[in-house]
């Protein structure tokens, strides 16, 4: 094979494998509602990690592995940690153990104490106290920024309020908020008795509870908390982990009391392979051991990486494995089309969850594995998410199993099934099929698409049940009238969610390419588009060979991008939403960077906007060239002002920066 298809082959693993990682990103840090294993998600990290370093050319700023974690979501404000919040490195067997000590040795010398404590499956926070007094408390979120969940952590009776601590201005302390086994058990029996869902498990209990907007909620819920370090600490010397811990202990924080210290790395493995055991018997869920550097002058040494520190690592488990029974395989129609085949199991308990599903992925993974109905199956680990089928226990055959059968007609519509050379999906050819029609408009509201608040899988389910949108494009022609008859939707949300729709009109190109659902164009290839056609008309008319002479745009985009413009849905949709006043032009036509609006300008956004999101406001900036910092310096150029703005503000002006409101911001627009 040549270099440069060598090259092009890794080129699109690499961007698939981003697009699966930021998929589940999604669900696991946003959403709370995760498809895959951690085991399955540490894979794909794994390889991209391993592609990304002997490939460096193709690394981007936006690749999952130069980030922390998911992004802070919209209903709540944020708080700017006081240093970064980093995710750990991780170790899956004695020798990536070893090879971390190695490093360390390497860099400090043989003799250093680590130590050891169990890796809480829970939700990561940050409690900031000032004097002594909890003033305020965050998700983790991306790691540099994280969601206000003050009142709500304020709720959870095991984080004390006040400290004796009065004369330490600052003291920035971190943990992990979770939920114990029987109490979890207890809450999933009365939602049970009550109709209402199930937790899949308890760090996602925890995860729900704290994300509620009303603090009673979050109050109903049995929260517990271990913190685990120091992110800031003003005035007090602390020189190692260990004293650390002790001393958040002595000021009335709950530390997990499994915690050893020790000289040598075989009694660290030693450590982790008694816990490996022994976990079960724990009255919450851990997933790991955490292995720390205990001198903290030590820590500074080794320092971190982008995302990591190198003076920590994570021992993962081992994937749990259990046995249990296929019933039957279901098959489900997804948004673009293509039929999952899923496995109905015999319920079994996994790692504090109850499992009854598991994808099967493809005709081709079902015939690899040869998979029948009726088979007794090894699955992994679901630790919160439905698990894998590792492998089929032949010998439990009994001769009554049978074979799966891939439907030719799609089970939503009835539409002809047909599979592409060379593509492992089946996929409907039904351009009306309700399960594509759904899902489609969907992803259309969704955040990196059109971003519609309040039009979510319930409303979306009824506005196509009830016939009111056929397509994505008829959600602009809704009147208030037509809400106002779906159910949970009063007068006043059906106001605000037309407003919504009609604010979404305004939104960059790249939104509305990414929204209309072209296959195999994510939100980065969608930017890279509108950025070179500037026209959604220019894009629509694109010969082959002009699309493939931009640099990140492969055969197969660009084959894909041809055949979705062709089809007369897809030029119904267009014209409608043209019709309907949707921009299908950027913002500014001008293809130099420099000759851009804001090119070379900093802003920073403090407050609540009325007619834009954070993140909408952020994309016009970044369209025209300009840059949004997380932080007032002298480099600002622009503070741009909402109600409610916080210190930013203050600084700002101290620094002698330029203010601006909303309606200003507007004015330098036009």
């Amino acid at each position: 094979m040549s270099k440069f298809k060598m090259n092009n082959k890794v080129e699109k693993r690499i961007e698939e494998l981003r697009k699966q990682i930021n998929y589940h990103n999604e669900l696991y840090y946003e959403q709370d509602s995760p498809e895959i294993s951690d085991a399955e998600y540490d894979a794909l990290m794994i390889e991209l990690e391993r592609l990304e370093s002997e490939y460096p050319e193709f690394i981007t700023s936006d690749s999952p592995t130069q980030r922390v974690g998911g992004k802070p979501l919209d209903k709540f404000k944020t708080i700017v940690h006081s240093s970064p919040m980093l995710s750990l490195a991780n170790a899956f067997n004695e020798g990536e153990i070893r090879e971390f000590h190695r490093r360390v040795t390497s860099a400090v010398g043989n003799s250093v104490d680590y130590v050891v404590e169990l890796k809480i499956d829970g939700l990561a926070v940050a409690l900031t106290y000032e004097h002594g007094k909890f003033v305020r408390g965050a998700t983790r979120g991306d790691g540099v920024v994280g969601e206000d969940i003050t009142q709500n952590l304020k709720t959870v009776r095991t984080i004390p309020l006040k400290i004796d601590l009065e004369n330490v201005p600052l003291l920035d302390v971190r943990g992990e908020v979770y939920i114990p086994k029987k109490a979890f058990e207890k809450l999933n029996s009365e939602r049970e008795k009550m109709g209402m869902p199930l937790f899949a498990n308890p760090r996602n209990a925890a995860a729900g509870s704290l994300r509620q907007l009303d603090p009673k909620v979050t109050a109903s819920r049995p929260l517990d908390i271990f913190v685990y370090g120091i992110g800031y600490i003003e005035g007090i010397q602390i020189n190692t982990h260990l004293q650390m811990l002790e001393f958040l202990r002595e000021l009335g924080f709950r530390v997990n009391p499994n915690i050893s210290v020790f000289d040598n790395i075989d009694d660290v493995i030693g450590f982790c392979n008694e816990w490996t055991e022994k976990r079960d018997e724990l009255p919450y869920e851990i997933d790991g051991i955490v292995i720390k550097v205990n001198s903290l002058r030590d820590q500074i040494k080794l320092g971190n990486t982008s995302k990591s520190p190198r003076w920590a690592v994570a021992y993962k488990f081992p994937a749990e494995q259990k046995t249990t029974i296929i019933k039957d395989i279901i098959v489900r129609v997804g948004r673009t089309g293509v039929l999952t085949p899923t496995a109905v199991l015999e319920p079994v308990r996994l790692s504090g969850s109850t499992v009854s599903k598991a994808t099967l992925h493809n005709e081709d993974y079902i015939r690899e594995k040869n998979i029948k109905i009726g088979d007794t199956v090894i699955v992994k680990k679901a630790g919160d998410i439905i698990p894998e089928v590792v492998e089929v226990v032949l010998d439990k055959r009994k001769g009554t199993e049978k074979d799966f059968i891939m439907p030719d007609k799609c089970p939503e519509c009835g539409s002809d099934v047909v599979r592409f050379e060379g593509e492992a999906a089946s996929k409907c050819t039904g351009v009306a099929c309700p399960a594509q029609l759904k899902r489609g408009i969907i992803h259309f509201a969704s955040r990196d698409a059109m971003d519609i608040e309040g039009l979510g899988p319930a409303v979306v389910n009824q506005l196509v049940e009830k016939g009111l949108v056929k397509d994505a494009a008829d959600l602009y022609f809704l009147k208030t009238d037509d809400l106002v008859s779906l159910e949970r939707l009063g007068e006043k949300s059906a106001r605000n969610l037309v407003g919504f729709i009609e604010r979404s009109k305004k939104n960059p190109l790249a939104k509305l390419i990414f929204a209309i659902g072209i296959p195999f164009v994510g939100s980065r290839t969608a930017k890279i588009l509108a950025e070179h056609f500037q026209d959604l008309d220019k894009l629509t008319k694109a010969s082959y060979e002009e699309l493939i002479a931009i640099p990140e745009i492969g055969s197969k985009i660009a084959q894909s991008i041809i055949t979705f413009f062709k089809q007369d849905q897809t030029k119904v949709l267009l014209e409608k939403l043209k019709r309907a006043g949707v921009n299908t032009q950027s913002l500014k036509t001008e293809q130099r960077k420099e000759d851009k609006l804001f090119y070379g300008l900093t802003f920073v956004l403090t407050g609540t906007l009325e007619k834009y999101t954070r993140k909408q406001a952020q994309e016009i900036i970044e369209s025209l060239g300009g840059r949004v910092s997380s932080a007032v310096s002298s480099k600002t150029d622009f503070v741009l002002v909402g109600s409610d703005p916080g210190t930013k503000l203050e600084k700002a002006d101290k620094l002698g920066i330029k203010i601006i409101n909303e309606e200003q911001f507007e004015s330098m627009l036009e």
